[in-house]
């Protein structure tokens, strides 16, 4: 079997992870970071591997080429006793720290408070001297859409809960069902990509817009999204009759959403929810301004990014005010943590706010029991081996009627993107008890190969975000950063396999800090007492982090499940 797969073409060297049960680490932990590293750049999960871009804008794995093949290599020359340190995708040492330590240490685009800004980090990433690591890219744990469809899904059923629930309730349980619904969003790349796709499994209808036609075309590809259109009458005639026969049915758009959707407002057309996903957070890599073929806004990209970043905030401004048409229209509107509002508002417009963020609207409650999106991979490369998880996950938690749709769901409609990988949202004491399951059906070989398992930075205890995750904390303490770091530090003594750190992730550079760990279940007794420890600590940082700002349903939750808050009574 081949170690390793990598195909020459004009312009880059193609990556596939290694499947199957041969090493070319000297260890399990370094084999899963190598092929999770490679996994992030596999072309069927990144979205401009090329140019080591896995999602977001410019969210990369690596600095560089030259620094990819020497992280490669220092991962295959890594003792088991040794920790490699990764900053902003350049390896830059390795010590001798000891065999329960991480194997590799990360931080990524992290700057000095007073210098945290695009302006800054540009100047230096110029220079060769850093990288935007997003969140899942440079922490080397991303499974491609699936991994924002669960949380998306999660959303979107919540949202329906809040607002739709008499109209879809069965007894005092929302049926999970949005038939005869419309959600409108824009964005189709690594993470707005996942959005029709968990449109339709809560059973909505769907238009996405996107400014790039490759974006639709990669997601009709995966079976993430039904429809690739070109004007808005013939999406606005294939969605209506959706909704009339209440049928869960995608539409990509090829536009712009500063052009569609104040259109939308214009003709009366009121989406019953609307967000976006669009990557707004980098106004110059990431977002695309209206008046011009995207052609010619990639030459003005290139040619004068000033301009550039000029005119795509001005269009944020235009699609921030048709979200707002909108909202007063009936529709259901919200942030998705893309940092669209806050930049609109500093274009002048003034009511940005008015629609609120995500996290407060729908998420905060589970947060405050340490839940969040919990996710692992196949090293084998056998989707064999997530069936065999998915089964063991509905018997650890009979009784969670919502993960039971979403792995029912799943299974019938998320296609694998690199190795098979599965994601669904599980909570303090239910991560270690599904962990330690895991890493022993590897010890039994029921799992023909160890399991790498993390989740995503946007998690219960991992984030200062005050635009997104920490947005309208119940104490004012939305910008208190330490948090992200003590996880990290407790991650770090808890024994994950690696861990990160990162600037900017989700909303840009300067408006948030998050961390990140990975642990890998090979079965081990060494690894299960790894498990145990950091798949309990780390969503704990959650429930501690909730408790000290006062929300009582995670005091609560504290005095219920032992977690040990010094000053909660």
């Amino acid at each position: 079997m081949p170690v390793d797969t990598e195909v020459q073409t004009s312009s880059y060297t193609r990556i596939r992870a290694p499947r199957g049960t041969t090493l070319s680490c000297k260890s399990w932990q370094q084999e899963a970071a190598m092929r999770m590293l490679m996994n992030n750049l596999d072309e069927d999960v990144a979205e401009r591997p090329q140019d080591l871009v896995v999602y977001g804008g410019t969210g990369k794995a690596a600095r560089n080429w030259d620094c990819y093949h020497a992280i490669v290599r220092s991962l295959k020359n890594l003792e088991n006793d040794e920790t490699l340190l990764v900053q902003s995708g350049k390896p830059v040492g390795v010590f001798k720290t000891h065999d329960y330590a991480p194997r590799v240490l990360i931080a990524n685009s992290n700057l000095v408070g007073h210098f945290s800004n695009w302006e800054k980090f540009n100047e230096l990433e110029r220079a060769g001297l850093m990288m935007y690591g997003q969140m899942t890219a440079g922490s080397w744990i991303y499974i491609g859409s699936q991994g924002i469809v669960q949380g998306t899904y999660e959303t979107f059923n919540a949202a329906g809960e809040k607002h739709f629930g008499g109209d879809h309730c069965s007894g005092d349980h929302f049926s999970g069902d949005l038939g005869g619904k419309l959600i409108v969003s824009g964005g189709m790349g690594g993470m707005g990509g996942a959005q029709p796709l968990a449109a339709t499994m809560t059973g909505a209808a769907f238009l996405g817009i996107d400014v790039d036609p490759e974006r639709i075309k990669k997601r009709i590809k995966t079976g993430y999204c039904d429809f690739l259109v070109t004007t808005l009458d013939e999406a606005l005639r294939i969605l209506k009759n959706a909704v009339r026969k209440k049928e869960n049915v995608s539409v990509g758009l090829v536009g712009n959403c500063a052009d569609i959707i104040p259109e939308l407002a214009e003709r009366g057309v009121v989406p019953d929810i609307l967000t976006d996903q669009t990557s707004a957070h980098d106004p110059l890599n990431g977002y695309v301004p209206n008046g011009m073929t995207f052609e010619e806004a990639l030459e003005l990209r290139r040619r004068d990014p000033q301009t550039y970043q000029e005119r795509s905030l001005d269009a944020m401004a235009k699609h921030v005010e048709g979200m707002l048409r909108l909202q007063k229209m009936g529709a259901v509107t919200f942030d998705y943590g893309n940092n669209i509002r806050t930049f609109a508002f500093q274009r002048g417009v003034k009511n940005a706010y008015d629609f609120p963020g995500f996290v407060p609207a729908y998420i905060r409650p589970l947060f405050c029991e340490g839940r969040g999106p919990f996710r692992w991979a196949a090293l084998s490369g056998e989707a064999s081996d997530i069936a065999v998880t998915d089964d063991l996950v509905l018997e650890l938690f009979p009784e969670n009627r919502s993960l039971r749709r979403w792995i029912e769901l799943a299974r019938k409609r998320i296609k694998f993107q690199g190795l098979p990988a599965r994601i669904c949202w599980l909570g303090y004491g239910e991560r270690a008890r599904f962990g330690l399951a895991i890493n022993d059906l590897v010890k039994k070989g029921t799992i023909k190969a160890p399991v790498v398992m993390g989740r995503d930075h946007l998690d219960c205890g991992s984030v200062a975000s005050p635009f997104r995750e920490t947005e309208s904390m119940k104490d004012g303490s939305d910008a208190v950063a330490d948090w992200p770091l003590l996880n990290a530090l407790l991650n770090t003594a808890s024994g994950a396999s690696w861990v990160s750190i990162h600037n900017g992730g989700g909303v840009g550079i300067g408006y948030s800090l998050h961390a990140g760990q990975v642990t890998v279940a090979d079965g081990t007794d060494m690894m299960a007492k790894r498990i145990e420890r950091v798949l309990t600590t780390d969503p704990g940082m959650g429930v501690i982090r909730h408790v000290d700002a006062g929300y009582e349903e995670a005091k609560q939750f504290a005095r219920d499940n032992g977690v040990k808050v010094p000053m909660n009574p």
